[in-house]
């Protein structure tokens, strides 16, 4: 039963439904994994060679069910306090799997994607709406160059049309005619940048030209800022602002950074990664941080960190919906049609139908259930705030923005006065390789610059992160977790 055909209708769709139900079930368990090998033994395990002869659909979907998922970890587990990815919408996993059985091509829209254009058309126009830029009327939006953003795979793939954007704006027609002034540079705040942007330029050919500017609470310092675009003037082509960095999803002062690059070079592009802070759009607890996002340039958003949709759906979204011109590109493979999103998405050949699982979230949801999502994150965040907070062995480093909290287990014999830096990051970085050896629950952890002074300003930690996005996350996870960690922290004092 290899393909779809009329005999086989009913073994296809029981067999389909089998996995359905092992999806669900897959969710709603409580394990973070129900395996845990070694990279080797999985290597071993699955990296073997192609058989012969046909191992049969139902086997297949064995091995699956019976040797790969139970290795995979499941993030929409209680106990997966890390991130925020769950992937657990009801409506966007019903999207996700009407996407597969269409196989619809947004590349084109006239024979390839004749209505799923439409819905994703759809989807920029309500984040458009969300974060603050203005859409034309619905009988306005002739061509794609009218809808004011495209829908990637991630946050890489949006932050990366959006330095081709700086680029174009600064050296019209580089794309065409390639890369002759390498001369320029983009500023980032420094420690708390995330690898695509710097990576971008390198992919575009304009090299790893990035400018660090010092922060303050992991936001720019806005005298060096204001130095260090003066004193590289004509030199820059882009400011880009975390509307939630990657570690402690702290919110830029996006007014004061806007107001400081427009005075002194108007020309610079302006670009916001809001990847984690498109959050701070559904509720009005949140949405005064976004003031000044809707002078940006461009804005990148990540609907599968922070909407409960399945990997992977990105957007770039820009200001001025004309600017995607820039960027154009014409090939006799894709139709010059007016809605051919082909047009217009760098870096993307065949383009899925991802945005649909977006289109039936936020139709399932509307504007009142999208801020009642939200709400019950800050509670969930401020619950475990006070509960780290309680605990004498953890110090948070961060005051919470959105919905991530950073701290550290700190030894019993800390002496605030003088930190031992290197011990406090030993036993933390201890501390996580025991929670990833175990499996029993996950936090994140990565280095990060201690910007608030709250153990020692400006050194370098290894601390743990919580995320209070996960809607099956219950006050009691949180003192099991916590609980854990400090006993973790204890044992390996002694040792």
């Amino acid at each position: 039963m290899p393909l779809l055909s009329e005999m086989d209708r009913n073994s296809a769709i029981a067999l389909l439904n089998q996995l359905v139900t092992v999806g669900v079930d897959f969710k709603l368990d409580d394990q973070v994994t129900r395996k845990r090998l070694a990279p080797a033994e999985i290597r071993d395990l699955l990296v073997t060679d192609l058989p012969e002869r046909s191992t049969g659909v139902p086997s297949v979907v064995q091995e699956l069910v019976e040797t790969v998922l139970p290795m995979c970890n499941n993030e929409a587990s209680p106990r997966f306090l890390g991130f925020g990815h769950t992937g657990a919408d009801v409506a966007a996993l019903a999207g996700g799997l009407l996407a597969l059985f269409a196989q619809q091509n947004l590349i084109n829209q006239s024979f390839a994607a004749p209505s799923a254009t439409f819905t994703e058309i759809a989807v920029i126009r309500w984040l458009r709406d969300l974060i603050g830029f203005t859409n034309p009327a619905v009988t306005d939006v002739k061509t794609v160059w009218d809808v004011g953003g495209v829908t990637t795979y991630g946050g890489t793939g949006s932050n990366t049309t959006a330095m081709m954007l700086a680029r174009e704006n600064i050296a019209p027609g580089t794309m065409h005619e390639g890369v002759t002034d390498a001369t320029r540079n983009i500023v980032v705040p420094a420690g708390i940048g995330h690898y695509s942007v710097k990576s971008a330029l390198e992919w575009i050919g304009c090299g790893g030209r990035v400018i660090e500017v010092p922060t303050k609470g992991y936001r720019y310092d806005r005298t060096a800022l204001d130095r260090t675009l003066r004193d590289r003037q004509g030199e820059i082509m882009s400011v880009v602002a975390y509307t939630g960095d990657s570690r402690t999803h702290t919110v830029e002062d996006l007014r004061a950074v806007h107001d400081i690059t427009r005075s002194i070079d108007p020309q610079i592009w302006l670009h916001a990664d809001a990847c984690w802070g498109l959050m701070c759009a559904f509720t009005p607890e949140l949405g005064h941080k976004l003031a000044g996002i809707e002078d940006f340039d461009s804005i990148t958003v990540d609907p599968h960190k922070v909407m409960d949709i399945p990997y992977a759906m990105s957007a770039l979204l820009v200001r001025d919906p004309a600017s995607l011109r820039l960027v154009s590109s014409y090939s006799d493979l894709i139709m010059q049609e007016d809605f051919a999103f082909g047009q217009v998405t760098p870096f993307i050949g065949t383009k899925e139908w991802s945005s649909i699982k977006l289109w039936a979230m936020m139709r399932a949801h509307g504007r009142r259930g999208l801020a009642d999502l939200m709400r019950r994150r800050l509670i969930t965040t401020r619950t475990f705030t006070g509960l780290v907070d309680d605990n004498p062995h953890l110090l948070r480093l961060n005051d919470p923005d959105m919905t991530a909290v950073v701290f550290m287990y700190l030894p019993t014999s800390h002496d605030p006065l003088h930190p031992d830096i290197e011990r406090i990051n030993t036993i933390s970085k201890a501390i996580h390789a025991r929670i990833l050896d175990e499996g029993r629950w996950h936090f994140h952890q990565f280095s990060l610059p201690d910007d608030t002074g709250r153990i020692q300003q400006g050194a370098t930690l290894h601390p743990l992160r919580f995320m209070g996005n996960n809607g099956r996350i219950a006050e009691s996870h949180m003192r099991d977790a916590l609980a854990y960690v400090t006993g973790l922290g204890r044992a390996l004092e002694q040792q």
